[in-house]
């Protein structure tokens, strides 16, 4: 028998937090962040990460496990959340796998094979030293010419996998989109519910806004400065997140802080577009409209416990 999982995405900013906490009140469930952010710890504004008050007494995994010093990938998200789900089904419980980073809740759902290659190989080394010297962009033209899928897919300011297909097309002569396109194909291990909640864009973007705002309210630029003076840098896995490298981009002079503001806004609405983008790629997926349950979250818990229901998910009611 598959051992159940349930899945809660969507868009930044869309409201997946609270409407986690009423699902796993409702299942007896555990949450584990799917976010390569809230992993942090002492990076809590700009990772708009749960507060201890908000949690609802629900157990959270994956949430302040790491400091800002050291990588977060996501061969490492599989290994810690796989843990964590043996102790949430040990205690009888179920895990609800929340969060934005579509590319960690596949290969989790999947079990798919990110085994990374040996640390400081030569061919690294190498990868490494053109990224510096040619920069994100121009690189990234290089992974566009021998693998377009993996180009159109990663990020050019993802140096780090835009390195790790590179080296994986010199090592085997094959493109890494044929090889994750085979993973992807594979049957998932549990048996799972998938739910992709989303919003009008014009309602979206307004709450991607706001909480720019507030997380400036909250204090974003205090937190890192606080970052910077411990001696966090933008070459960082955790400083370019969003939120980060805009203000470091302020606090080292490069842009006013209005301007800063601005860039974060909008890259934000930037990234909500390919999270979508990437969801409406993913098979068994099960869109929750906000607007169709008339922004009630008590009938959008209905709605996802009938098919958790039909889907022989069992849970305490």
């Amino acid at each position: 028998m598959k051992q159940p999982l349930i899945i809660l995405t969507g868009p930044t900013a869309v409201g997946k937090t609270k409407l986690s906490i009423e699902l796993a009140k409702a299942v007896n469930g555990e949450i584990i962040s799917a976010d390569s952010m809230q992993v942090y710890r002492r990076m809590d504004i700009g990772s708009a990460k749960i507060k201890k008050e908000e949690m609802g007494g629900i157990p959270h995994h994956l949430i302040d496990v790491l400091d800002p010093e050291e990588d977060f990938n996501v061969v490492r998200f599989q290994e810690l959340a796989k843990a964590a789900m043996k102790e949430i089904w040990r205690r009888g419980r179920i895990p609800i796998v929340t969060g934005g980073t579509g590319f960690y809740i596949q290969a989790l759902l999947y079990d798919i094979d990110f085994t990374e290659n040996e640390e400081g190989t030569e061919l690294r080394e190498r990868l490494e030293a053109l990224a510096n010297e040619e920069g994100p962009e121009r690189f990234h033209k290089r992974l566009a010419a021998v693998d377009p899928k993996a180009a159109e897919e990663i990020h050019a300011h993802n140096v780090k996998r835009v390195i790790r297909a590179l080296e994986y097309y010199e090592q085997t002569g094959q493109r890494i989109s044929a090889h994750n396109e085979k993973q992807r194909e594979k049957e998932s291990p549990y048996r799972f519910a998938y739910f992709v909640l989303n919003d009008e864009r014009e309602r979206l973007y307004g709450r991607i806004d706001a909480r720019v705002d507030e997380m400036m309210k909250e204090g974003l630029v205090a937190e890192v400065e606080a970052l910077q003076k411990e001696g966090c840098r933008r070459g960082m896995v955790s400083m370019q997140g969003l939120g980060y490298k805009e203000i470091l981009d302020y606090l080292d002079g490069e842009q006013s802080l209005e301007e800063a503001v601005r860039i974060l806004k909008r890259d934000t609405r930037h990234f909500a577009k390919r999270q979508l983008t990437w969801f409406r790629r993913e098979r068994n997926v099960i869109w929750v409209l906000k607007q169709d349950f008339s922004y009630k979250d008590e009938n959008i818990l209905a709605f996802m416990l009938e098919i958790l229901r039909e889907k022989g998910i069992t849970y305490h009611e």
